[in-house]
């Protein structure tokens, strides 16, 4: 999944002769906490809430006054994982993307991200999700996946994720069977540690929050 197949058009970028209070305004209306700001193509910046919210006068344009812009940009062939990893580390609402000209081509918001990433992840699909706990020396995906197929399913979407200072991993499938009975008694036949079990209602029930988590700790 590539940036220019997440961009929305439903948010405008600012221009610099805009003023504090509109790019506020608009932020509201939005329900994001940043705006690009684009003169003619070129994209100037970003502009956060955070630094305008108390501003002195709401009523100058942006580019007379002293507000600072951010410079995060995604390309429009980056994958969604540079996307999230930039959106993690910057605490960011929006992200504007530019194409190979460094034109400004529009934005992804992080509602959007989530949304697409649903797709990306599998969550949709009916099945079942298993988390698995393993030493970070004895994951074998191919191990995995064969246990998987040798129960007649399939393996729709997989993560892993590292706990800090530590040695142990979690190993995150979405699985294309609601019934997980004989994938779990072969996981446990190899030793496998199975650390959580969910059916597709109860995963998708709380999917946005879990994502907003996964996205707020990523460290890829």
């Amino acid at each position: 999944m590539l940036a220019g197949d997440l961009i929305t058009d439903e948010i405008p970028p600012l221009k610099i002769t805009d003023t504090v209070e509109m790019a506020l305004d608009w932020m509201e209306q939005f329900k994001v906490s940043h705006l690009p700001v684009v003169k003619n193509r070129e994209l100037i910046g970003l502009v956060a809430e955070t630094d305008i919210i108390d501003y002195e006068h709401p009523d100058e344009q942006i580019n007379a006054s002293k507000v600072l812009l951010l410079r995060p940009v995604i390309h429009y062939y980056q994958h969604a994982y540079d996307i999230l990893r930039l959106v993690s580390s910057m605490n960011l609402t929006l992200v504007p993307v530019i194409d190979e000209k460094e034109f400004y081509k529009g934005c992804i918001t992080i509602r959007g991200l989530i949304q697409n990433l649903g797709s990306m992840t599998a969550v949709q699909n009916p099945g079942g999700v298993i988390i698995l706990e393993l030493n970070q020396n004895d994951y074998s995906v191919t191990q995995i996946g064969g246990i998987i197929e040798s129960n007649d399913a399939k393996i729709l979407s997989l993560h892993v994720s590292s706990h800090p200072d530590s040695t142990k991993m979690e190993v995150t499938l979405k699985v294309n069977r609601e019934d997980l009975s004989g994938i779990l008694q072969t996981f446990n036949r190899y030793n496998y540690s199975v650390k959580a079990i969910f059916q597709s209602g109860n995963f998708n029930h709380d999917f946005d929050d879990r994502m907003k988590e996964f996205i707020h700790f990523l460290n890829i």
